[in-house]
């Protein structure tokens, strides 16, 4: 089995990469790559993102053929996909930060700086938040109040808002995690969240949409 990690110059794909290769213990083959080809033939995926938005967007439609191969191997043949942080957020059909941008649109919704009720509330959000989730796959073995890490000024409303799997509150509920079918995205990063976040790690590995 491979798992592609794509490589659109978004950085944050060692740390991201390590905690797959680590969940995985040699059962996975995990694969850095900016190959649309390799993509296309990958058994799961994980787009990682961190930075701006119209960047992330611009960025990996910058890799030849990326974009029509993440919806050959996601939106055609079905295989599981991640997007962590920004990664997840590209899952919107637009973003606003720094002007408008197109997302890839699979889940719809919009991406929109956060505006905490709490002025002493700075951003980014930066550092860990316990969240409120339901049952997921994904989610599976997490305690109640489940503490992750967040580095965000941004956050995503999908346009479903059931597609929404898991909560923080930064004086305002935000969307932390997103599903739908074999897509999710997480707004927090997992390789960052120490036993909560490799436990996610873990069952993306073994999850069957």
């Amino acid at each position: 089995m491979k798992l592609a990690v794509v490589d659109y110059g978004s950085g944050n794909l060692r740390s991201a990469a390590k905690a797959f290769e680590h969940a995985a213990n040699g059962a996975i083959d995990v694969i850095v790559t900016a190959d649309a080809d390799v993509v296309r033939k990958a058994d799961r995926i994980v787009l990682p993102g961190q930075g701006a938005f119209g960047d992330c967007a611009a960025g990996l439609r910058a890799v030849p053929g990326m974009v029509e191969a993440l919806e050959d191997a996601v939106l055609k043949r079905g295989a599981p996909f991640l997007g962590i942080c920004v990664g997840m957020q590209l899952l919107a059909a637009t973003g606003y930060e720094h002007g408008v941008h197109a997302g890839l649109g699979w889940l719809g919704g919009e991406v929109r700086r956060m505006t905490p009720a709490d002025p002493a509330l700075k951003l980014p959000q930066l550092g860990w938040n316990a969240l409120d989730f339901a049952a997921h796959p994904l989610l599976a073995g997490w305690p109640a109040g489940a503490h992750v890490y967040f580095a965000n000024s941004y956050h995503y409303a999908p346009a479903d808002p059931a597609t929404a799997i898991a909560h923080a509150d930064y004086g305002g509920r935000i969307v932390a995690a997103v599903a739908r079918a074999n897509v999710a995205g997480t707004q927090f990063h997992p390789e960052k969240s120490q036993a909560i976040g490799l436990r996610l790690v873990s069952n993306f590995l073994a999850w069957r949409p």
